[in-house]
């Protein structure tokens, strides 16, 4: 998956709007003012990071090498994995959709 194509389907979420974060040379993704993903690069690699319950972020750093604590974000809700790694582009994509899922539940 490129850059590209996920900032495409994060856009295609209701009230996506991007904004640069110049500290983080981050694009980050949010609604309502309430962030649900950041594309950036770590180690050269294209990354996204994504919100998701503790839990689940536990879960997918043990089953996924690819997919780990975000460095700028809270680490027990924020994860960063590669669009260039194991992951099909329909996990990436399942989890862009839980981390919006987060988000639009906050009032």
């Amino acid at each position: 998956m490129t850059n590209s194509d996920l900032l495409t389907y994060c856009m295609s979420k209701r009230g996506a709007e991007q904004s640069v974060h110049s500290d983080w040379k981050a694009t980050q993704i949010k609604s309502n003012g309430v962030l649900f993903a950041m594309v950036h690069e770590v180690k050269g690699r294209p990354a996204v990071s994504l919100k998701s319950t503790p839990a689940l972020a536990e879960l997918l750093r043990e089953e996924h090498n690819d997919i780990f604590p975000s460095q700028h974000l809270n680490k027990s809700h924020w994860s960063t994995l590669y669009l260039d790694g194991s992951l099909k582009d329909s996990q990436i994509y399942y989890l862009v959709d839980a981390s919006f899922d987060q988000i639009a539940t906050v009032k």
